[in-house]
């Protein structure tokens, strides 16, 4: 492709998405594109500044947040959560992974924090998602696409959660996806504010990432995409949340793993505060050790092969993948960063100092990387 614009214009010309906007920065060479609509109905043309649900990539500002915890001593990665979290204290796992719930043995050791920075807690999503100790996190604690209207307050999904399981020891096994909500309620408890008050006054004040929130205010509706999913008859799109929808008003449960809004400009300055290795405009927020930390693979290779459904051959640092081997055009040893089920996605690659953003209004169809990512990723990667 040419230009950003066009790439986006041939994915947003075939129907496939409503509008999409991307942005490509190279140090301070910084492209950008804004293509199509805030929904179907084509009721106001796609925006720099358009709000998106980012899912997952929440993921990544839930873990500098733990971070910025740790450095100032009130936690420390290999601290028990049980003493913030006394419902973890005395956990059970399933006898094998197939066992019934009732089939289990006593944690072998306690859940740390940075078994939840990696994903490696015992509690999250496997290849198969019908085994006993799974099917849990989606009835009892809502786990999937984000809906935060229907998920119970903090209080009462930790109650929910230490009724189950873990699926494995701690530090056995990448689970995916639990661990950024666990960490979300640690956060609060640990600090003794709410989970977003701590993200506004840590991260989003001092990065002037104005526009990311758990909630969209009825003053900033009109600039709130709609969201997306392939219609069941394989025609077309059918709606999931409208802008008045489940963004409109604050949630019971602030969801760590995938309840933020955003744009691409707010998640371009978190992106460079991590290239810059923890700093931004000459106040540190993060020291360079944790920003390496975050950014760095934490798994070992039968843990990444076990969870190839999601990782797709990458590693795990903290809240985010990381690449460790070419094996697409657009992958790049170091690249870190991840993907949301609403269609987002938000990488860094140290190395260059490159930041690339790609925000769309389509939920994924799985785990997979849909085909516009990997188009936008091999642009991105191309570029000088």
């Amino acid at each position: 492709m040419s230009d950003l614009r066009s790439l986006l214009e041939t994915h947003v010309g075939d129907g496939s998405l409503p509008g999409a906007v991307a942005l490509v920065a190279h140090g301070e060479a910084v492209e950008v594109a804004a293509v199509g609509s805030l929904d179907t109905a084509g009721t106001a043309p796609m925006a720099r500044d358009s709000l998106f649900r980012v899912a997952s990539v929440t993921k990544p500002v839930t873990a500098a947040a733990t971070m910025m915890l740790i450095e100032d001593g009130l936690l420390s990665l290999d601290l028990p959560v049980a003493r913030w979290l006394p419902e973890l204290a005395a956990p059970t796992v399933v006898r094998t992974p197939s066992a019934p719930l009732d089939d289990v043995v006593p944690a072998v050791r306690p859940i740390t924090v940075a078994d939840l920075l990696t994903f490696r807690a015992g509690y999250g999503f496997p290849a198969d998602f019908s085994l006993p100790a799974v099917t849990p996190l989606f009835g009892d604690l809502k786990q999937g696409p984000p809906s935060p209207r229907e998920v119970a307050a903090p209080d009462e999904w930790m109650a929910a959660l230490g009724r189950i399981p873990l699926l494995n020891q701690p530090g056995e096994a990448w689970l995916y996806n639990t661990c950024s909500d666990i960490l979300g309620v640690l956060i609060a408890r640990a600090t003794g504010q709410s989970f977003p008050d701590v993200l506004a006054e840590r991260v989003f004040e001092p990065l002037g990432m104005r526009d990311t929130a758990f909630v969209v205010p009825r003053e900033q509706l009109h600039r709130f995409t709609s969201s997306y999913r392939a219609a069941a008859d394989g025609k077309g799109l059918e709606l999931i949340d409208a802008p008045d929808g489940q963004w409109s008003s604050l949630p019971a449960f602030p969801s760590g793993a995938g309840g933020l809004v955003s744009t691409v400009d707010d998640l371009h300055a978190f992106g460079r505060m991590l290239l810059a290795e923890g700093s931004h405009g000459g106040r540190r927020l993060l020291s360079i050790a944790s920003v390496r930390q975050m950014t760095t693979d934490h798994l070992t290779a039968p843990q990444r092969e076990a969870g190839a459904l999601f990782l797709e051959g990458q590693g795990w640092g903290f809240g985010g993948s990381v690449d460790v081997a070419r094996i697409d055009p657009w992958n790049v040893p170091g690249r870190y960063g991840w993907i949301g089920g609403t269609g987002t996605a938000a990488h860094i690659v140290p190395a260059t100092g490159t930041v690339t953003l790609l925000l769309t209004q389509r939920e994924l169809s799985g785990p997979a990387s849909p085909e516009v990512m990997r188009a936008f990723w091999t642009y991105a990667a191309a570029r000088p």
